[in-house]
C-alpha cells in the first residue's frame, strides 16, 4: 500500500511516498481502507516541521473509509461499515484531560495512507447523507465548529455569529449557524470568496482589506450591539477586532492563529469590561462527534470541497493551502 512519511526536520520537500505492507488488526482493532482525508492547518504545521514530531511520522488527522477486516474482540463493527476518524482517539467523553489528548497525525501516525489498523473505539460512523470523501472533511474542522457554536456556545436561534475567512472551520461554522437559525456575518479580503459565502447563506459581508478596523464595520452592521459568537481563527492579527465587535457578554471561540500568535494591542480591559467569555477550542470528544453527525443528517449539511488531490500530490496540496487558493476544504484521495 502507499503511504506518506515526513523525514525530519520536516518541510514539504521532505514528504516522501513509499510502499509498505498493508496492516493486520490486533484483537481490538479494525482495518480501514481509507477513501479520503482532508487538510487542516494543524496538518500543515506538522508537515512544515513547525510542530515537532517523530522522524518518519505519517501525517494527516482526518479520514473516512470502509472497514475491511475486524479483530477477534471487536463486536461493534462489521466488514463493509463506513466509518470516519476521531482526532483524539482516546477522548471518548467528558472534559479534556492531558492523558486523553494524543493527536492522530502528530503524536501518533496519521491517515496519509491507503489502509490503517486502528482501535475499534477510535472511529464513528459517517453521516448517511454524505460520501466518504465528504465525511473525511468533518473530524477536525467540522467538529471544531460544532463544539465552538453548540457545545461551548449554546447557540440559539436569532443570535449573531461572525466567521473569519473561508477556510474549513469558518465554512462549517457558517453552515451550522444557518441550520440553527442564526444570523451570520462573514469577513474576507476576497470579493469572489465573499460572494461564495453569501451563496452559502451569509447575511452580511465585510471586506477586511477595505476595512482594516473591520470590528467597527461589524458593530455598525449590528446597530452597535455587537455579535453573540465569534469564530476566531486569525489569532493575534484579528483578536483585537474580534474583541471590539463582540457583544456585551458575548462569546469568542479561540480556534486558530492564521495571522500569528501574538496580540499587538493591550485589550484585556475591553475583555473584562464587556464580560466576554473566551473558549479555547481544539476539536472535541467522540460523543460530540456523534451528536454532530446526527445534526448533519437532520439538517442535510453538505461539506464544501473546492479541491481534490491524490495522495502522491500531498506536497502540492499543502502548497495550494499555503497559497490560500482553496474555499472550504481540500480533499486528499487515496484510490
Amino acid at each position: 500500500m502507499r503511504q506518506i512519511q515526513i523525514t525530519s526536520p520536516g518541510g514539504l520537500e521532505n514528504l516522501g511516498l513509499c510502499e509498505v505492507e498493508a496492516p493486520k488488526p490486533k484483537p481490538n482493532e479494525v482495518v480501514i481502507k481509507i477513501a479520503a482525508s482532508s487538510l487542516n492547518y494543524h496538518d500543515l504545521m506538522v508537515a512544515r516541521g513547525l510542530i515537532p514530531t517523530d522522524d518518519k511520522r505519517i501525517p494527516l488527522s482526518d479520514a473516512a473509509g470502509e472497514v475491511v477486516e475486524v479483530g477477534s474482540e471487536v463486536s461493534d463493527w462489521r466488514v463493509g461499515d463506513q466509518v470516519m476518524s476521531v482526532c483524539f482517539p482516546d477522548w471518548q467523553s467528558g472534559p479534556p484531560r492531558a492523558e486523553l489528548l494524543s493527536f492522530i497525525g502528530d503524536h501518533q501516525d496519521g491517515y496519509a495512507r491507503e489502509y490503517i489498523a486502528i482501535p475499534a473505539t477510535a472511529i464513528t460512523r459517517t453521516p448517511k447523507n454524505l460520501s466518504l470523501i465528504e465525511a473525511a472533511t468533518l473530524p477536525c474542522a467540522g467538529l471544531t465548529a460544532w463544539r465552538a457554536l453548540v457545545d461551548e456556545g449554546n447557540l440559539k436561534e436569532g443570535e449573531t455569529v461572525l466567521i473569519q475567512g473561508s477556510g474549513g472551520v469558518s465554512v462549517f461554522a457558517l453552515q451550522i449557524a444557518k441550520s440553527l437559525g442564526a444570523r451570520v456575518i462573514a469577513t474576507s479580503s476576497s470579493s469572489e470568496k465573499l460572494e461564495k459565502l453569501s451563496t452559502l447563506g451569509a447575511d452580511e459581508l465585510v471586506d477586511y482589506k477595505e476595512n482594516p478596523q473591520w470590528g467597527k464595520e461589524v458593530l455598525a452592521r449590528t446597530n452597535n450591539e455587537g455579535v453573540d459568537h465569534i469564530i476566531e481563527v486569525g489569532g493575534g492579527g484579528t483578536f483585537g477586532e474580534s474583541v471590539r465587535c463582540a457583544k456585551l457578554g458575548g462569546h469568542i471561540a479561540l480556534i486558530g492563529v492564521l495571522s500569528g500568535p501574538a496580540v499587538s494591542e493591550i485589550i484585556l480591559p475591553r475583555i473584562f469590561l464587556k464580560q466576554i467569555r473566551l473558549s479555547g477550542i481544539a476539536m472535541a470528544n467522540q460523543q460530540s462527534q456523534i451528536a454532530m453527525i446526527k445534526h448533519i443528517e437532520e439538517a442535510a449539511i453538505t461539506p464544501v470541497i473546492s479541491d481534490r488531490f491524490d495522495l502522491a500530490r500531498l506536497a502540492e496540496a499543502f502548497q495550494h493551502q499555503i497559497d490560500n487558493k482553496h474555499f472550504g476544504k481540500i480533499s486528499i484521495t487515496m484510490a
